[in-house]
């Protein structure tokens, strides 16, 4: 479903910004289900991880802006699909950590590099060796997230300051915000070359890009 969802989100041009929040209360994403995995064959759990892997890759290659509204638990999987995400807003009260290394297995879809790229090599380390579980508060003090808000009776405070951020982002040029965001990627990688930049002007012109050489 969630594959789909972003299939979608990603030929729709109309689409500004896109949060991933959970309606479930208390619980952002506690990750697989691993008694279900436990009963899958090993070629079976094989797929299933790479359909994981896949779809976070895909959220994360999203062209417009993405925002990971944090109100309850992101555990696993669940914070690897945050990491996703340009952006997290989280409340105080939610948990997070990346906790596979209790099950005697590692993080399977992105969480070793987005980790280490958020917070830095030696403290991803730290957290996944633990398998600790930061709460908001935490979470904000080492970058994990970019705002942290006290939750609210409603249990949608991170989905509220995430809707806020979301009409900052509205009144941009939409073709500066997704080249902005292909540049930012994509230099996070590599030092922009002469190519890269072709190319970037190109996504932005709407035309093939001309490559040296070429």
């Amino acid at each position: 479903m969630m594959s789909k969802a972003v299939d979608a989100l990603k030929s729709d041009k109309k689409v500004r910004t896109v949060i991933f929040r959970s309606e479930v209360p208390g619980i952002f994403s506690a990750g697989a289900d691993l008694k279900e995995r436990a009963k899958m064959h090993s070629s079976e759990v094989s797929s299933f991880v790479s359909k994981a892997r896949a779809t976070i890759n895909e959220m994360a290659n999203l062209p417009v802006p993405t925002i990971a509204a944090i109100d309850g638990t992101a555990l696993g999987g669940g914070l690897e699909l945050a990491l996703a995400c340009d952006i997290r807003v989280a409340a105080s009260s939610a948990k997070m950590g990346l906790v596979e290394t209790k099950l005697a297995i590692i993080p399977g879809a992105g969480g070793t590099q987005r980790l280490p790229r958020t917070i830095g090599v030696s403290l991803a380390k730290e957290l996944i060796f633990s398998a600790r579980i930061v709460d908001g508060e935490e979470a904000k003090s080492i970058g994990l997230i970019s705002h942290v808000v006290e939750q609210n009776e409603a249990g949608d405070a991170a989905y509220r300051r995430a809707l806020a951020l979301a009409k900052e982002f509205l009144p941009q040029g939409p073709v500066a915000m997704r080249v902005a965001k292909l540049a930012i990627n994509q230099g996070m990688e590599t030092i922009p070359t002469k190519d890269r930049i072709e190319g970037l002007l190109a996504f932005k012109e709407k035309r093939p890009p001309h490559y040296k050489g070429e």
